[in-house]
């Protein structure tokens, strides 16, 4: 099993959570899927990404629960990263974690790879 995540806005996730769905960020939706990271990109993609930005949590989901619809593609340093082309049934979001923010601003991404 491989875990991926997805970190997002509380008020996201629990509109998304609602729906029964999340449709993606509107970063997400502009370059036409939505990004995850693996749990050892998962730290460095919060730092860059969501730096000072407080209210925030991390989705875990089975990466092969998404099947076809989940590629893994190069990105940062040519790393390898998921991204699922389509929208995150709800129900496959194994697990929902708060991310608090570190005394520089970043957020804590409570993963291990």
């Amino acid at each position: 099993m491989s875990r991926i995540y997805k970190i997002l806005h509380r008020t996201d996730w629990e509109a998304a959570a609602n729906a029964g769905a999340y449709q993606g960020s509107a970063l997400d939706r502009a370059d036409g899927f939505i990004h995850f990271s693996t749990a050892a990109q998962a730290q460095e993609t919060a730092a860059r990404h969501f730096r000072g930005q407080a209210g925030l949590v991390v989705l875990e989901i089975e990466a092969d629960d998404l099947g076809a619809a989940l590629r893994w593609e190069p990105s940062r340093g040519g790393d390898l990263f998921p991204h699922l082309y389509g929208v995150l049934p709800a129900s496959l979001v194994r697990g929902v974690a708060e991310a608090p923010l570190d005394p520089d601003g970043a957020p804590v991404i409570g993963v291990r790879p």
